[in-house]
């Protein structure tokens, strides 16, 4: 096998002129820099050198096998450089696996301080209750809440922080909390006491896999189900079981109750006929149970576009459905009934997108590192001409303007200013949208507001 360090030396001996000075500059003693050099030479079986007792010259093979002997040596240095470089500041990919539990807290709230302070880092979270096999998954950091740690061989083990836990209700506090909750729905409150089961004894895994099924994630391990005594997957019937248990849980807990928002509902129009008819139907049994009382405390709030309530591929498909969502809209919509089954919701004017933007920048300011001056810089007047030249990029048309607006408005501007103390978004900002941020109907507005306009010469 050929030795690369050979390579090396010979480099070093043509370019010191010497086996002296390159034995110096390498640390080697000369006679066995001498000797591997020889010993290239004999395994490629040509010579490299033509040796005198004044000085060295190279052979004509010799030539031509330096350059591919100094291009490795740079090639080496060149990976040294980058990854002394990636040490310096963190860049490239990293995979994160972590429970459902810890990414809504813990990493909600670290991930964005980690990205700011290491902007060239892409993370990738795989965010899921289930084991990961690191290595067959290409998972490079996995965090895990553990009673203990978890000795691998294979793998480095690093314990980050410890939480105490502390159970403040008694097995009979909770069957007395869970009475009523077992008579509907005894699989839920089953879930309920694994769960509570699961943290006293100290089995994370167990707690978090039960929390998972309660959520309705798919392939929960059979031991965790097993151990609590549920079977299956929670499904659209047991759903509505659980739906009862939950809002009996939090009226038990003094809470008023539960807003439930079922949005965009229009695509189901884009669904296949009879898994159209089917969620249709399953629409209307649940608004049904909601006016016969079932759900005591659940405020239901169901959005969806003009065509999926009037149209025929929507609500009309299913009488019952349409005759329970009819709403008269023929009346001036300045006296719309708020208490009307259906509300119409009027599309954004220049002023109210505005008035967006101010609600927006106020609740921003209340968490930034300076308030005052976030709502100063970002005044009500920069508001609108924000608003404005963005409007104008879309052709006008305000109402496909606010989601890109407060896309440009809170990355672009606000986090700016609660970052740099200098920034002015007058002064330094200016304003840009590209083709590949937009949507279909933002790309067709901004493709109209481009069109040249033909205008007839005047006659005059």
């Amino acid at each position: 096998m050929m030795d690369l360090n050979d390579m090396l030396y010979f480099a070093e001996v043509v370019e010191r002129g010497g086996f002296a000075s390159a034995g110096r500059a390498l640390g080697i003693p000369k006679s066995r820099l001498s000797r591997r050099v020889a010993e290239l030479e004999a395994r490629l079986g040509v010579r490299l050198l033509q040796r005198t007792t004044r000085k060295l010259s190279l052979t004509q093979v010799g030539e031509a096998y330096l350059r591919h002997c100094q291009a490795m040596r740079d090639a080496a240095l060149a990976a040294a450089d980058t990854v002394a470089e990636v040490q310096t500041e963190p860049r490239g990919t990293i995979r994160v696996s972590c429970p459902v539990t810890l990414a809504q807290t813990v990493l909600g709230e670290l991930m964005p301080q980690f990205l700011q302070r290491c902007p060239l880092v892409h993370v990738e979270m795989q965010v899921t209750n289930r084991p990961v096999n690191l290595v067959e998954e290409g998972i490079d950091v996995a965090l895990r809440v553990r009673p203990s740690l978890e000795d691998s061989g294979s793998m480095v083990v690093k314990r980050l922080d410890v939480a105490r836990q502390i159970l403040v209700a008694s097995p009979e506090l909770l069957e007395r909390r869970l009475a009523e909750v077992s008579r509907t729905t005894p699989a839920f409150a089953a879930a309920l006491r694994g769960y509570r089961t699961a943290v006293h004894d100290g089995d994370l895994p167990t707690a978090e896999g039960l929390v998972a099924w309660l959520g309705g994630q798919p392939q929960v391990a059979a031991a965790v189900r097993r151990g609590a005594g549920v079977k299956g997957d929670l499904d659209h019937f047991g759903a509505f079981g659980f739906l009862q248990g939950l809002l009996t849980v939090l009226r038990d807990g003094g809470h008023p109750g539960l807003l439930l928002i079922l949005d965009e509902v229009e695509t189901l129009q884009r669904a296949r006929a009879d898994s159209r008819d089917k969620a249709l139907n399953a629409l209307r049994q649940l608004i049904d149970e909601v006016d016969a009382g079932r759900f005591p405390g659940l405020y239901l709030l169901i959005t969806g576009t003009p065509a999926f309530y009037d149209g025929p591929q929507g609500a009309q498909r299913l009488a019952p459905l349409a005759q329970r969502l009819a709403t008269d809209f023929t009346t001036d919509a300045r006296f719309d009934n708020p208490r009307a089954v259906q509300l119409r919701l009027t599309g954004f004017t220049p002023a109210t997108l505005v008035e967006l933007g101010m609600k927006v920048r106020d609740i921003f300011a209340a968490d930034a590192a300076d308030p005052a001056r976030v709502t100063a810089v970002v005044d009500d007047r920069y508001l609108a001409e924000l608003a404005s030249r963005l409007t104008g990029r879309l052709g006008g048309q305000v109402g496909v303007a606010p989601r890109l607006f407060l896309k440009k408005l809170v990355g672009d501007v606000l986090d700016r200013v609660d970052q740099f103390a200098d920034f002015d978004p007058r002064r330094d900002y200016a304003l840009t949208v590209g083709a590949s941020e937009l949507t279909e109907v933002e790309r067709n507005a901004a493709s109209a507001a481009d069109v040249p306009l033909e205008l007839p010469d005047d006659p005059a």
